[in-house]
């Protein structure tokens, strides 16, 4: 069994066992319970009713948080001269054509959280999908990355976008902000998530659609909310 530390089992003696509390109260004690040195990630992790064997069933997107992650995030755009020209003035960290590729591939250099792409970019980004793939970084349609729209996709990610995808299990799982951050802006943060779950809710689905809802901190115990706390 795993040993767990001191600050750990403090923030778990916080937490009443069993008990799914107000979304309010568990954004309140996902502070409290930060046991890091550092400013602890705050996430959300949301357990659907989904079959992802199933094509319309297996979720995929992106969402602006309102208040942001709390992470400045270096973005690199790969696109020609005149879109590249665009990323810059938009904010993007890095931008350029092939050569950016060429760079990724015979330096091994990542050094940036996201990538952006235009389309007609993307037969070139083919030959490092199996680098790129499993870091997370590949370009994607549904999250926005492949876009015309370099300068708003640049600005999007700037600003506080975050990526979600459901898992084999039919698991999201993502970050509304730091521990730092106050109750207010962490409580708009995941209801913006929690409303855009919703929001994309495949009509194939029998049944409850949401089945758990948790946040927890970096190396914080989970705390579990009421599904019933979102209701309008």
């Amino acid at each position: 069994m795993k040993k767990r530390s001191k600050k750990y089992v403090a923030a778990l003696e916080k937490l009443e066992k069993g008990k799914a509390y107000s979304k309010e109260e568990a954004v309140k004690l996902v502070k409290e319970t930060s046991p890091s040195t550092f400013d602890g990630t705050v996430e959300v992790a949301i357990r659907l009713n989904l079959d992802t064997k199933k094509a319309d069933q297996q979720l995929r997107g992106a969402i602006v948080l309102p208040k942001g992650t709390g992470k400045t995030q270096k973005v690199l755009v790969i696109a020609k001269e005149e879109n590249a020209k665009k990323a810059l003035e938009a904010g993007a960290d890095y931008a350029g054509g092939a050569e950016m590729l060429e760079k990724i591939e015979k330096e091994n250099w990542f050094d940036f959280d996201t990538m952006i792409a235009t389309p007609d970019m993307m037969p070139l980004l083919g030959k490092l999908g199996r680098v790129l793939g499993p870091k997370g970084l590949m370009p994607n349609p549904k999250t926005g990355t492949v876009t015309v729209d370099v300068q708003k996709a640049v600005m999007e990610v700037k600003a506080g976008k975050v990526e979600y995808r459901t898992d084999s299990f039919g698991n999201i799982h993502g970050v509304i902000g730091k521990a730092s951050f106050s109750e207010a802006d962490l409580l708009e943060n995941l209801d913006a998530f929690i409303a855009q779950i919703m929001k994309i809710k495949p009509t194939t689905v029998k049944g409850d659609y949401i089945k758990n809802i948790a946040i927890s901190s970096t190396m914080g115990p989970g705390i579990k909310i009421a599904i019933n706390s979102f209701d309008k």
